[in-house]
Formats: C-alpha cells, sequence, structure tokens
C-alpha cells in the first residue's frame, strides 16, 4: 500500500515538472540539447537535483505540518524576506504566463500554418471562459495529456533508435561549455521551485516520511529517463535549435499517423499551463483587492499578452533562464536547512 502511495506521489511530481515548455521540446534543447553530448551531463545534474531536493521539500513539509507553500517560505525566509519571494514567484508566474501564450501562437503559426496572433487570442479567450465558468476539469485535462505526452516521448526515442546515424547524432560533440552544468542546476532550481507548491501540501497530507522518500526518487528518475528519452530524439532532427516547437517536427517526421493528436497534446498542456498560472495570480491578487474574477485575470492576461508579443524562442531562451539562476536562491537556502 505504501508502495502505491509513493508511485501516485512520483506521478504527481512528474505532471508537475513536465509542463508546456517540455511538451514542445524548446525547453530541453534551451537547457540541454544544444550543448550536444554534453547535455546528457546537464540532464544528469538535474536528475539528481530533482531527487535530493525533491526529498528534502517534502521531508521538510512534513516536519513543519505544512499546509501550502507560503508556510515553508516563512520557515526558510523569516516574515521580512517571504513577502519579496512572493513577488518574484508573482513575476516568474506572469512571465511563464507569457511564455505559454507565446508558445501556443507558435502552434498555429509553425505547425498549423494559422497567424501567430489567432492562437494567442484563441487562447486567451479559451483561458477567460474556463476561468468564469470553473476549473474543475483541468486536473481531468492533465491527467489525460500527461501520460499520452509521456507515452508519445518514449514512442519517438524507440523510432530515433531505428536511424541509421542514431548513435553518431548522440555522441556528437559541441565544444565543451561550463554552461552545460550551470543550465542543469539552473533546470531543476527553476521547475523544483514551481512544483513546490504541489509537493509541500501533497507530502503534509501523505505525512509518511519514507513514502515520500521513495515518491521523490521515483519522481526524479522518471524525469530523467523522460527528459532522455527527448534528449535522444531531439538530436535527431538537422538545426533543431531553429524550430519553435521540435518534437512536433519529429512526429510529422517519424509518425506522421500521430502528428495532429501530438499537435493536440501540445496545445492542450500549453493551455492548462496558462490556466494554472492565471488562476494562481488572480487567487493570489484577489487577497488584496475586490475585483471580480473576470476583471482580475483580464488584467494579468493583458499584460502577459503584451509580453507574449516576443518571438517564442526568444522569450524561453531569455526568461527561462533567469527564472532558474534567481530560484537557485531558494535552492541554496534549502541547502542549509
Amino acid at each position: 500500500m505504501k508502495w502505491k502511495r509513493s508511485f501516485q506521489l512520483a506521478s504527481v511530481y512528474v505532471g508537475t515538472v513536465v509542463g508546456a515548455g517540455f511538451a514542445t521540446g524548446k525547453e530541453i534543447v534551451e537547457f540541454f540539447s544544444q550543448y550536444g553530448a554534453f547535455g546528457l551531463l546537464g540532464i544528469w545534474i538535474a536528475g539528481l537535483l530533482f531527487i535530493w531536493f525533491g526529498i528534502k521539500i517534502m521531508l521538510l513539509a512534513i516536519r513543519l505540518k505544512a499546509k501550502s507553500f507560503h508556510q515553508l517560505n516563512m520557515y526558510m525566509f523569516g516574515p521580512y524576506i517571504t513577502p519579496i519571494i512572493n513577488v518574484m514567484m508573482f513575476v516568474m508566474l506572469i512571465g511563464v504566463s507569457a511564455v505559454m501564450l507565446s508558445g501556443a501562437g507558435s502552434v498555429f503559426e509553425e505547425q498549423l500554418h494559422l497567424p501567430k496572433q489567432l492562437g494567442v487570442l484563441f487562447t486567451v479567450f479559451l483561458t477567460l471562459l474556463v476561468l468564469t465558468i470553473g476549473t474543475n476539469g483541468l486536473v481531468l485535462v492533465n491527467s489525460f495529456v500527461v501520460p499520452l505526452l509521456i507515452f508519445f516521448s518514449f514512442m519517438l526515442a524507440s523510432l530515433s533508435f531505428q536511424l541509421d546515424d542514431f548513435w553518431t547524432n548522440i555522441i556528437h560533440k559541441e565544444p565543451f561549455s561550463f554552461e552545460v552544468i550551470t543550465s542543469g542546476f539552473a533546470y531543476a532550481s527553476f521547475n523544483i521551485s514551481l512544483a513546490t507548491a504541489v509537493l509541500v501540501p501533497a507530502a503534509s497530507e501523505i505525512g509518511d516520511e519514507k513514502v515520500v522518500k521513495w515518491g521523490g526518487i521515483l519522481g526524479g528518475a522518471a524525469l530523467t529517463i523522460i527528459l532522455i528519452a527527448s534528449h535522444v530524439t531531439l538530436v535527431q532532427l538537422p538545426g533543431f535549435t531553429s524550430f519553435h516547437i521540435p518534437m512536433a517536427v519529429m512526429m510529422e517526421t517519424l509518425a506522421p499517423t500521430f502528428y495532429f493528436i501530438y499537435i493536440l497534446i501540445i496545445y492542450g498542456e500549453i493551455f492548462t499551463s496558462v490556466i494554472g498560472n492565471v488562476y494562481g495570480l488572480e487567487r493570489f491578487i484577489r487577497k488584496g483587492t475586490q475585483g471580480s474574477t473576470l476583471i482580475v485575470s483580464t488584467c494579468i492576461l493583458a499584460v502577459s499578452y503584451s509580453i507574449s508579443l516576443i518571438d517564442y524562442s526568444t522569450l524561453l531562451a531569455t526568461l527561462y533562464p533567469i527564472f532558474g539562476y534567481v530560484s537557485l536562491a531558494f535552492l541554496l537556502i534549502l541547502v542549509f536547512k
């Protein structure tokens, strides 16, 4: 029975990290694949951090009886610095929402050959509609989309294995750069800091240290394997750094039968990420204001939309590493707690 709970916790961990940037493949290219064979070193670093810090966060949550990320922040940073951390998280969520909107536009532009702004505005409209009606269906959508996304990642990796130049592309070495190491740390810290909002209440509810330790190990190991599967697929694509949605291009090349299904999955992951971020931001803002859900959400999406006008690749390549290095401070304090 304990193993079952550990597996459930691991699946929550994986589902939280495997988001929209992961689905498009652009996030993996930016942090790992662009470094060639050395990208695998960055993935191993990120994987070890996912395991170690995932366990540490969940153990702290149990010992502090923390019900939310805010309570963990209060313990780590104190009453004076915690508001600053909350503001930083707010800015990060706005930035991620902008990247996701831009990504939705890129799906329409690069894969469906439709105007980018049509994709962005359609996503804004759907987001407002769902937030006004209710978010109950989000968990159901994610429980369907994430397993399919992982399945297709492994399917593409196995199909890539059959290509003639598979091993040549895997061992291709770009000149070594110390950035591949810092990228591993930045990728893990960014994703762990965002996943903490889910891991803290989940671990606190379980309340069993052995269960959460194995949940952290299984979740971190699964994330490492999925990253490797995606990486070995992406490096098979000539000029993979030039595509906004490289995983979709590989799907169209290796398994065209599933292409439109995969596009729907990518868009579904982007859409649920936008709703999740805007919902969290809306709840954060409404604690101090009297505005309605529709007005506050519209304001958040207006700011995100203005930022999303920047190219998707440029946004992701600029904001995600910055957020990753900012999040490193969070992990460094965790080391000493």
